[in-house]
């Protein structure tokens, strides 16, 4: 129990300390590159901003290759000072002292699924909206809910709310259409309802809608009129809406399944959010499995030489590991593969090649 305790606190040392150092390496290098994109537009102080607001999401996708180096600085410290060859003097194997280590393994990744999670979310959708709003200097927004689908578009001359009852799987046709159109300071200027609206370039084509205009001494409904077809300008894209409903990194896992039932109720394809869910549920076994691949390469005594070549077959096979997995998940939002599969295979083979490495290299 005591040599447990030594290896688990052993490794959060060194998991702490390569995870503060890429804290502090993403944070400069996304300050320099915010820097130079928009220093002459915004003050240093957004652009701070725009950087805290950024490396939580960059820290959050290097996690595999934050436990891999750990897990190799662990096992080359220990193997250095001997502790391993004593460990095994003792008649412990291999496996037994890996399991202080896996279980803090597993401890970080569920911390990192159910806290830091809902953390980036929230900062990368506070850092898009930051980002769009210098890019445009306009906010738009996206939102599902149980009673339909939302939209905002903006330009200089006002906004635009738009609300639909459904939509296509990527959001460029809506049924049951209303769009209130605002002045700059916030007074509604016209109100439109129609069948449905189409997505154009840099337009939405109504069918079967009725106008009522909206003022001072106005009466809306004597004054409505009716047009079979209605054009109203629009600054949204397709890919600018794929973007705001389509990223299932800025939603917290918490609310993910909720999320995915409304964009199905709406009409909308959820396979994308349907497949991050799963893997977001599989990634603690896949940090785990980085950091056996790690471990594999680096518990040999180092008296033998060739601690340089092993630690680098470690990172890179852990490099194509990790992108192996990010092509299993395109070929899951893709509907090539399973949504189970695909979320579900690549960490289960890391962890049995990982498992496998161990026992090839385990005397005896």
């Amino acid at each position: 129990m005591i040599l447990h305790r030594y290896f688990a606190q052993k490794y959060v040392f060194y998991y702490t300390s390569v995870f503060m150092i890429f804290v502090i390496f993403a944070g400069m290098i996304d300050f320099i590159e915010h820097l130079r994109k928009y220093g002459n537009d915004v003050a240093v102080s957004q652009v701070s901003l725009l950087t805290l607001s950024n490396v939580p999401s960059t820290v959050y996708q290097s996690m595999p290759l934050i436990m891999i180096l750990s897990g190799i600085w662990l096992f080359l410290a220990l193997s250095r000072s001997s502790e391993l060859v004593v460990t095994r003097s003792a008649g412990r194997s291999p496996l037994q002292f890996l399991m202080a280590p896996v279980l803090v393994g597993l401890i970080i990744g569920a911390i990192t699924v159910a806290i830091f999670n809902p953390l980036v979310a929230a900062m990368n959708k506070q850092y898009s909206n930051t980002l769009d709003e210098i890019e445009t200097g306009r906010k738009s927004a996206f939102s599902v809910g149980a009673e339909g689908l939302w939209l905002r578009q903006g330009d200089d001359l006002g906004q635009i709310v738009i609300r639909a009852s459904r939509s296509n799987s990527d959001g460029t046709v809506l049924s049951g259409v209303t769009l209130i159109s605002l002045s700059n300071d916030g007074n509604p200027t016209r109100r439109i309802e129609a069948e449905r609206a189409q997505l154009g370039y840099y337009e939405w084509i109504l069918r079967n809608a009725k106008i009522w205009p909206i003022g001072d001494g106005i009466n809306p409904e004597f004054e409505a009129t009716t047009q079979k077809r209605f054009t109203v300008p629009s600054n949204l894209t397709l890919d600018q809406i794929r973007d705001s409903f389509g990223s299932p990194q800025s939603i917290s896992i918490w609310k993910l399944s909720p999320y995915i039932a409304d964009l199905q109720a709406s009409g909308f394809s959820a396979r994308r959010h349907a497949v991050w869910f799963q893997m977001e549920l599989a990634r603690p076994l896949f940090l785990v499995s980085m950091l056996l691949i790690g471990a594999g390469f680096s518990m040999r005594p180092s008296r033998f030489g060739g601690t340089g070549l092993s630690v680098l077959t470690a990172v890179f096979m852990g490099f194509g590991l990790f992108y192996m997995r990010n092509f299993a998940q395109i070929l899951g939002e893709n509907g090539q593969l399973p949504v189970a599969l695909a979320a579900w295979t690549p960490p289960i083979a890391t962890f049995m090649i990982a498992l496998g490495i161990i026992l090839h290299k385990e005397d005896g």
